[in-house]
């Protein structure tokens, strides 16, 4: 047998050479000290490369000490998932769900075609099947969707002692014990922490030590904000509450930090003018990257053919002064860049809820300001390049420089409005982001543009 030096991370390369050479012990020995993230991260690097078959991916996992391979699958991404389900026998399958915590089965649940969710729930008990059926019943973008029933709770008149015990009996099967949840008939009435316990004497009444002031968040609250509030308090767990005021489950630190990982993604994705997919770059397929891309491409020409039929409608102006036309890119480029510094700024504040349609009146007067600012600093560095770099003359140079004013104090103004305004309607704020407000923009300063060409330079 070869040996193999034992490291940190093992190479996608090095594994399937393994794999194919029959050395099982070797990859073994190497697997077992590896974190179960990078075990993930591998299968899929070897679920990428087109050479690798499914079989060797199988083989990789069965190889796994069986906790590790738990651990594993959970953090994998839903093709490698849907491969080794199909290949697993009935008994994999329900050790595997048997330890996985719930919340991690039902975002697999969603992923997996109606077949191989028959396939799980057939090998899941009564109970968690139950407790399932009850996760996937919210709406997708609710709290409820993405909580976890696997809390402990205790009760106000437990002792510390007797907390410890409960804890000790279901701790191991639970998501957190480092935050317990204090009940009175399934209402919340406080939280108590495990630091908190260890330091209190044995005889303690949790009664006597729990803090009363809880944050929490409803079944049917956005989950973006439920993960914003978790992280605006440094929260490790956020309980979640029914409509009656009842515990029904938490949301963790780790299941807040993939929300916002994904509602960041989908905006920048929709900030770029493309169709949001939850797929990985090497995982999509070049058609359905045409899919996701294609239809806002297509929109934003059509906005496009706008600015060339203004620039038509003044094509006899244009031919008076034609030094005007060497303008044009720079005057669109200035506005569609203005209006998106200022959406982007925007549209995070609305992420992060520190901006609300209420302050409407602020965004734009503080917008307007900025507009001025940069406006007034922009049209004065071009005023001196027309004048002593292209020597076109005090009139062409005024009225550059004066449209670049206007325009940048429009684009602060739009590009700060439109997000509140879509955001106020239902509509993504990220959508009205740098493609949309660029094309807006554009056929507004070409319009001004021309407009003061016209009255200033009195070009008929």
């Amino acid at each position: 047998m070869e040996k193999i030096k034992k490291t940190e991370k093992l190479e996608k390369n090095t594994a399937v050479l393994l794999i194919r050479k029959k050395q099982f012990l070797a990859l073994k020995i190497i697997l077992a000290e590896m974190n179960p993230a990078d075990i993930a991260a591998l299968m899929g690097e070897m679920y990428d490369e087109e050479n690798v078959d499914e079989r060797e991916l199988t083989v990789l996992y069965r190889i796994l000490p069986k906790e590790l391979a738990a651990e594993a699958f959970a953090y994998m991404d839903s093709e490698a998932q849907l491969i080794l389900i199909n290949a697993f026998s009935d008994k994999e399958l329900r050790y595997v769900v048997d330890e996985l915590f719930l919340d991690d089965t039902v975002d697999i649940i969603e992923e997996m075609p109606a077949n191989i969710v028959s396939k799980i729930l057939r090998n899941t008990d009564a109970e968690k099947r139950k407790q399932i059926n009850e996760l996937l019943s919210y709406p997708e973008d609710s709290a409820g969707s993405v909580m976890t029933t696997e809390f402990v709770y205790l009760h106000m008149d437990y002792t510390v002692e007797r907390s410890f015990d409960r804890i000790r009996k279901i701790g191991l099967t639970k998501e957190t014990v480092y935050t317990c949840y204090v009940t009175e008939n399934r209402r919340l009435v406080g939280i108590v922490s495990l630091l908190d316990m260890i330091v209190s004497e044995p005889g303690t009444k949790i009664e006597d030590i729990m803090e009363t002031n809880v944050v929490s968040v409803y079944t049917s609250d956005d989950k973006e904000n439920a993960a914003n509030t978790l992280s605006k308090y440094d929260l490790a767990a956020i309980p979640v509450l029914d409509r009656e005021d009842r515990i029904v489950g938490i949301i963790t630190f780790d299941d807040a930090i993939d929300v916002l990982k994904e509602e960041a993604t989908e905006d920048i994705e929709k900030m770029a003018g493309i169709s949001p997919t939850e797929k990985p770059y090497f995982q999509t397929s070049v058609f359905q990257l045409f899919k996701a891309r294609s239809s806002w491409l297509l929109v934003l020409m059509v906005t496009a053919i706008f600015t060339g039929l203004i620039i038509g409608s003044f094509e006899s102006q244009l031919l008076v002064v034609p030094a005007l036309m060497m303008f044009v890119p720079m005057l669109m480029d200035t506005g569609g860049n203005s209006g998106s510094q200022s959406s982007a700024m925007i549209i995070r504040g609305i992420s992060l809820g520190d901006i609300k349609f209420s302050d409407f009146s602020r965004v734009v007067w503080k917008e307007v300001r900025v507009g001025l600012a940069c406006g007034f600093f922009l049209a004065s560095v071009i005023f001196a390049k027309v004048i002593f770099f292209d020597r076109l003359g005090v009139n062409i140079a005024a009225v550059v420089s004066l449209t670049v004013l206007i325009v940048v104090v429009i684009a602060k103004f739009v590009g700060g409005a439109l997000p509140l305004i879509a955001k106020k309607i239902g509509v993504d704020p990220a959508v009205m982001a740098s493609p949309l407000i660029t094309s807006i923009v554009d056929t507004l300063a070409l319009l001004i543009y021309f407009f003061i060409a016209i009255n200033m330079l009195e070009i008929l």
